[in-house]
């Protein structure tokens, strides 16, 4: 499995750069091994993705999904990148941006 592969390393950091606020809200909780001693990546490029938070230890791919993601073609292309994950041995947990600000200890206690 190819991660963070060279040809994405722009759009990675422009990702990074223009996170949306539940993502910079969820960051805060996770960098520097804050949940649990574990180490995340922000924006990790995996085969031909990037998911939005990955643990390398557990394997663990955490994705936030605002309006973006509500159109057909959103949830399809979603559905294919989730199979792919899966399919490399990542298990990938999926919340509303509203989650994480209405929710966020039972966001972090999922995880």
């Amino acid at each position: 499995m190819d991660t963070n592969p060279n040809w994405q390393k722009s759009r990675r950091q422009r990702l990074r750069s223009e996170g949306t606020s539940a993502e910079a809200t969820l960051w805060t909780a996770l960098k520097g091994r804050k949940l649990a001693g574990l180490k995340w990546r922000r924006q990790f490029g995996i085969g031909p993705y990037i998911v939005d938070f990955y643990c390398p230890s557990a394997k663990l791919a955490v994705e936030l999904d605002g309006s973006a993601h509500d159109s057909p073609e959103a949830r399809d292309y979603d559905d294919a990148r989730t199979l792919f994950l899966q399919d490399a041995g990542v298990r990938v947990l999926r919340f509303e941006n509203r989650v994480v600000f209405e929710q966020p200890d039972d966001v972090l206690a999922a995880i």
